[in-house]
């Protein structure tokens, strides 16, 4: 669509000063050897709102800058821009999807022609509804000739070359609310909603995880293959989940219970391998751990001598001939050097220490678990001849019923007929025979068992008493002894008496002052014990408050608080005790 225009020149300076492409009202090029890339002035793009086919806003204008619009000749009819002074027209709130506007001001004389050659430059129409007062509504097929139109807003319209009221008009372009357009926008939010949750899902789908294969049903054929790969090492893991499920699901019955039995007996056979497996790894971890420590010890006699290469670099007869900067880094190199050496040899002691308090440990309780160890050796033979009894009578069980069965049968059919069943029934009553003189063997080691168990527990209570019996009869010497070192010195015996027993008690009362003279107001004994496990975890707490009730001229016990906040507070008062003793 070409439409003729006065002043071509004219054109093309509004739209410069727009900041745009100077291009006809058609989006043809007016000046033919305009570059794009440059535009017709620096810094500005060649865009213009007027272009079709191109759903981009325009560039923001900046406030100050006066926008100067130029006379847009139509073939009927001549558009004349607004004052450029004067403010840019008001517009309500763009509705979503908006496709059509609203056209007011139009002249009385205005016919529908005139209108589609005003805003056909615009875009495709899809319908114009006019109104008999002077104004329309025009949709669009796009959303950006919306912004199109909207140029047009605030421009003077003649009809020809008329002067008369009727045919000029000003147009006001502003945004309108469609049931077509939002309904339209709607469908297009719900297709991308659809299209994400699609590509949301696929992308689920692709990271989620194999679900397993499902589990067979039980079948004799299926019991077969799974008992077959309950012996195999490589498949054992596999087939025991399959047990597993199979249990689970309640397969078990009276027909089935036979080879259920071979299928866990047949997992049973895995504990040794287990376990030899798992003797086998702390061997290699064993050695591993020798293997660490040798390759530390020999990094830390590396280490030893590449520091005292640096204490010998540092005497007086070879730093002299080193400048300030290169003994400054053999300084930081010694000093870094030792730093890694010491943080390698706390580790290779600390691996040491741990080894000796392992040997200490197994040497000390050596004596002390001989007998716990019997004893508890004796508890699990008799926890385990328990389970045994226990499966042995839950096969009794099954064998009783198995002869019942076999008895009802019988008692259906005559005997004569079926030879077999007699001689399964003997053998079934054989292996019942059998199973009932095991189970009482079992019973008879049980209570053996569990009478040695009764001995030793009377064993060790004697050992208790005889204990208890030392321990007064040294309490008793030591108060014989105390008692004539009293009568022999009388200075001893002030000695003697004194509530400190221990150089780690007169410690712990040393520590226990300078932590209290720094807490005038005092502090419980539980704030008094976190600090003292912080040095010792092995300190206990009723041991600290029995020494310091007895040291009473050194510490005092306050409460303070009222009634639900009432709290016992420890305190130093050693320097008005000085006084009293």
């Amino acid at each position: 669509m070409t439409l003729p225009m006065s002043d071509p020149t004219a054109w093309a300076t509004a739209m410069n000063n727009l900041g745009m492409a100077p291009l006809g009202i058609a989006g043809q090029p007016i000046l033919p050897d305009f570059d794009p890339a440059l535009g017709m002035m620096t810094g500005i793009p060649p865009i213009t709102p007027m272009m079709p086919g191109l759903g981009i806003v325009p560039p923001p204008i900046p406030p100050d800058m006066p926008v100067v619009k130029e006379i847009i000749h139509c073939k009927s009819c001549t558009l004349f821009p607004p004052n450029p002074n004067l403010p840019p027209p008001a517009t309500r709130e763009r509705p979503p999807g908006c496709k059509t506007v609203f056209v007011g001001g139009l002249p009385e004389n205005g016919t529908e022609q005139i209108i589609v050659e005003v805003f056909e430059q615009c875009g495709e129409i899809i319908a114009i509804r006019k109104s008999k007062k002077n104004f329309c509504h025009i949709r669009f097929a796009e959303e950006y000739m919306v912004d199109k139109a909207l140029y047009l807003s605030g421009y003077r319209i003649r009809l020809g070359s008329s002067t008369d009221k009727k045919d000029t008009g000003r147009l006001h372009v502003d945004f309108a609310q469609a049931r077509d357009d939002l309904y339209e926008w709607e469908c297009k939010q719900r297709m991308l909603a659809r299209e994400e949750r699609h590509r949301r899902r696929m992308e689920e789908e692709r990271l989620r995880p194999p679900s397993p294969p499902p589990v067979v049903h039980y079948s004799d054929h299926e019991c077969s293959i799974v008992a077959e790969k309950l012996k195999d090492d490589s498949k054992f893991s596999e087939a025991v989940q399959t047990l597993l499920t199979w249990i689970e699901r309640g397969e078990v019955n009276r027909r089935s219970a036979n080879n259920f039995y071979s299928m866990i007996q047949s997992a049973n056979s895995h504990v040794r391998r287990l376990v030899n497996e798992k003797a086998t790894h702390e061997k290699d971890m064993e050695e591993a751990k020798e293997k660490f420590k040798q390759a530390l010890s020999g990094i830390l006699i590396q280490f030893e001598q590449i520091v005292a290469v640096y204490h010998s670099a540092s005497k007086q007869k070879a730093w002299d001939h080193f400048t300030k900067a290169q003994r400054k880094n053999i300084s930081v190199w010694c000093k870094q050097a030792e730093e890694i050496r010491n943080i390698h040899n706390d580790e290779l002691m600390g691996i040491r220490r741990e080894e000796e308090m392992e040997m200490s440990d197994d040497e000390i309780e050596e004596t002390a678990e001989t007998k716990e160890t019997e004893e508890s050796a004796l508890v699990s033979q008799a926890e385990a001849l328990k389970e045994e009894n226990d499966s042995l009578r839950w096969q009794l069980d099954a064998y009783r019923n198995e002869v019942e069965l076999l008895k009802q049968e019988q008692g259906k059919a005559h005997r004569d007929d079926d030879p077999n069943k007699e001689q399964q029934l003997k053998l079934l009553q054989q292996a019942l025979q059998g199973m009932q003189q095991h189970l009482l063997k079992v019973q008879e080691e049980y209570k053996k068992k569990e009478a040695e168990l009764e001995k030793i527990k009377d064993d060790k209570l004697q050992v208790e008493k005889m204990l208890e019996n030392l321990k007064e009869q040294e309490n008793c010497a030591s108060r014989l002894c105390a008692s004539s070192q009293e009568s022999d010195c009388p200075l001893e015996k002030t000695m003697n008496s004194s509530p400190i027993k221990s150089e780690r008690e007169a410690l712990l009362v040393g520590i226990i002052s300078t932590f209290l003279h720094v807490h005038p107001f005092g502090a419980s004994i539980e704030y008094i014990c976190s600090y003292l496990h912080r040095l010792d975890n092995k300190i206990c707490t009723s041991d600290v408050e029995c020494l310091m009730g007895k040291l009473q001229h050194t510490f005092k016990q306050e409460l303070t608080g009222v009634g639900a906040s009432l709290e016992k507070r420890w305190k130093f008062c050693g320097f008005e005790g000085l006084k009293l003793t």
